[in-house]
């Protein structure tokens, strides 16, 4: 080492320097440099199958959404309801009337019933093709039937007092077709396809000829409307009206549910009536009602106004439809034959004159 005053080698272990006598303070040790610590390592991956580490996780089971138009609990997450068609998780389209469109459905809806399916295929003029599986039926009115596949065995259905009922003058004929295989049904005219999931113990009335097809855990009944009024242009030439037709369909459901398929010209729109809520609707309009709203005819006298003359004489003729329950109209609808004729009797209705 040297000496740090004048620079002179000294010996190492003297304490002072042979040139100058300064005392000579021996160097520090140089501090210990630690080794390197090195990083710490993440665990290794656990040995997997890349199928099961990529696989997606299936939603828990268990009702995760309820259908607005059937009222259905629906498990799992899909984008329609499987009992009616509707498409789930959109708000209600209600209009500040109280009316509310009928739910919207995809262009090849499917609905299951039983071990069948339903699709509803089409939108000016939709088509109900079924696919009905072993041990499975449908009925139908003889008139809507568009296509099938050839094995499959057309039957009528035995009716009691059929006879009574007529369409397009002829008597009405209930068909039914068993599985396996397809069938489908459909109607001459554009509107919509209305599927109404039925509950046990529950009915449904719908006006005469909208019928397309119902399973076959579906009853069919019909009573008469008790809707009418007679008309006279002469002396004797008397003619009896039935706005509604003379007879509603009943459609009720026993211990296990069924699917009622109805067609209705236009658009759908349906209410839910409060206990002794009103509403009028044009006859021809109506296409179904729960079995407790009550129905019966209304008139309205509208004053001319015009140089004191008086009222027209039965120029308005409504439905007066009152809840509770829910009813169902169509935006077509046709002119009611002897509305303005002049009306000698009718059924019980009520009379407004303005």
């Amino acid at each position: 080492m040297f000496c740090t005053n004048c620079g002179a080698k000294v010996s190492d272990g003297a304490n002072f320097c042979t040139g100058c006598g300064s005392p000579v303070k021996p160097a520090a040790p140089a501090p210990a440099v630690p080794p390197p610590v090195a990083a710490p390592q993440p665990p290794p991956m656990a040995s997997a199958p890349i199928a099961a580490r990529s696989a997606p996780v299936s939603p828990k089971p268990g009702v995760i959404a309820t259908c607005a138009w059937c009222h259905a609990h629906v498990e799992g997450a899909p984008a329609s309801c499987p009992s009616c068609g509707a498409t789930l998780n959109l708000p209600q389209s209600v209009g500040q009337s109280g009316w509310e469109q009928l739910p919207a459905r995809k262009d090849m809806a499917k609905l299951q019933f039983g071990n069948s399916f339903c699709q509803i295929e089409g939108v000016y003029v939709p088509v109900a093709d079924v696919n009905l599986a072993a041990g499975d039926h449908v009925y139908f009115s003889h008139h809507v039937l568009l296509w099938k596949d050839a094995h499959i065995e057309i039957t009528p259905m035995s009716l009691k007092g059929a006879w009574k009922r007529m369409f397009a003058g002829l008597p009405l004929i209930m068909t039914e077709a068993r599985g396996p295989g397809h069938i489908a049904f459909s109607r001459d005219l554009p509107g919509e396809l209305i599927p109404v999931p039925i509950q046990p113990g529950k009915s449904i009335d719908v006006r005469e000829h909208l019928f397309l097809a119902a399973t076959g855990h579906i009853a069919y009944d019909w009573f008469q409307s008790g809707i009418w009024f007679e008309t006279r242009t002469g002396k004797d030439e008397r003619e009896t009206h039935y706005p509604i037709g003379a007879y509603l369909d009943r459609f009720s459901a026993g211990s296990d549910p069924g699917l009622l398929l109805l067609h209705a010209g236009g658009n759908v729109f349906t209410r839910h009536l409060r206990p002794g809520e009103t509403i009028l609707v044009k006859p021809t309009a109506m296409v179904f009602k729960d079995p407790a709203v009550q129905m019966h005819l209304h008139f309205e006298h509208p004053g001319m106004g015009f140089m004191g003359w008086g009222n027209w004489s039965n120029r308005y003729l409504w439905l007066r439809m009152v809840g509770p329950g829910r009813v169902g109209i169509q935006s077509v609808y046709e002119r009611l034959e002897g509305e303005s004729r002049n009306i000698t009797r009718f059924s019980y209705a009520t009379e407004q004159r303005w």
